[in-house]
């Protein structure tokens, strides 16, 4: 039976583990297909799989790399570390790539790495990064979601007295492309994350896998949004999905479990190395065969 409303379909590149031009390529590749709407990146300074010594990109550099190298894909990081970045950096970094991008940037964000997860947490170590307690981490990216869309949109300086962040003549210049500003997506299952998405979130996304947990986590959603007064069909629901290049038939049952669960955005997450022509084997044998 046909679904009422097709997904969105996008791809996931995890830049560790390869190099550039093999990020370039599939991108490149992927922005010829109408069929891949988008393109993410993550965001780690260090590989949290594989040969912990391997290469990773910061991620919104090569962004901006790729943004420049493509014209038609809406792109981003799934998601940005809140800890990593200043939220004002941030909006500065984020607004010159939605320029470079020509207006195609999906913002997104969220609290960071997990506090139980070593390999990723070796990371803020190794960089001279604070790793806040996650009650501290989740009210820091409430702030800097709040800060971030008023450097976006406002005409005027501006002073910010927040628990966590403080500015004093606050202005962003240039303003992002996108009017009002780029869609904002908010990562992550935890509820307190889920709370801040229904207040701050265009899009939310969960890494995928566990469907029937991310209906649950999409449900509790709802309830947040209603508590905040606001529309839950305002907030599109997102989730990464792995992909199997042997057993495609696993990825396309995910899909269409996802979609009959709710969620329209479906980011299609490509373990490296990449087969040549993959852009054109998400099309043909995921994508257009899913349903």
């Amino acid at each position: 039976m046909p679904h009422p409303t097709r997904p969105g379909f996008g791809i996931m590149t995890a830049p560790a583990q390869v190099h550039y031009e093999d990020v370039l390529r599939v991108w490149r590749e992927a922005d010829a297909i109408p069929e891949i709407e988008h393109a993410w990146l993550f965001d780690h300074l260090m590989p949290i799989g594989g040969d912990p010594n391997g290469p990773a990109y910061e991620g919104w550099t090569l962004l901006s790399a790729l943004a420049a190298r493509t014209g038609r894909l809406r792109l981003g990081l799934l998601v940005t570390s809140n800890r990593f970045r200043p939220p004002a950096v941030l909006a500065k970094i984020a607004a010159t790539v939605d320029v470079v991008s020509g207006g195609r940037l999906d913002f997104g964000i969220g609290v960071g790495s997990r506090p139980g997860h070593p390999s990723a947490r070796r990371e803020y170590e190794a960089h001279g990064l604070p790793f806040h307690d996650t009650a501290e981490a989740v009210a820091r990216l409430a702030e800097a979601c709040t800060v971030i869309r008023r450097l976006w949109t406002e005409d005027e300086p501006f002073d910010f007295h927040g628990e966590h962040v403080r500015l004093r003549g606050a202005f962003g210049n240039p303003k992002p492309v996108q009017r009002p500003h780029p869609p904002i997506l908010v990562g992550g299952r935890s509820s307190a994350t889920l709370r801040v998405a229904a207040e701050h979130a265009d899009l939310w996304n969960i890494p995928g896998g566990d469907v029937a947990d991310a209906a649950r986590r999409s449900a509790l959603l709802d309830r947040y949004c209603a508590d905040v007064g606001r529309d839950p069909t305002a907030v599109t629901r997102s989730i990464q999905l792995p992909v199997s290049y042997d057993r495609p038939r696993l990825t396309r049952d995910a899909i269409g479990e996802a979609v009959d669960a709710g969620f329209r955005h479906v980011v299609l997450g490509l373990p490296a190395p990449y087969p040549a022509g993959v852009g054109e084997w998400v099309a043909d044998v995921l994508i257009n065969t899913w349903s």
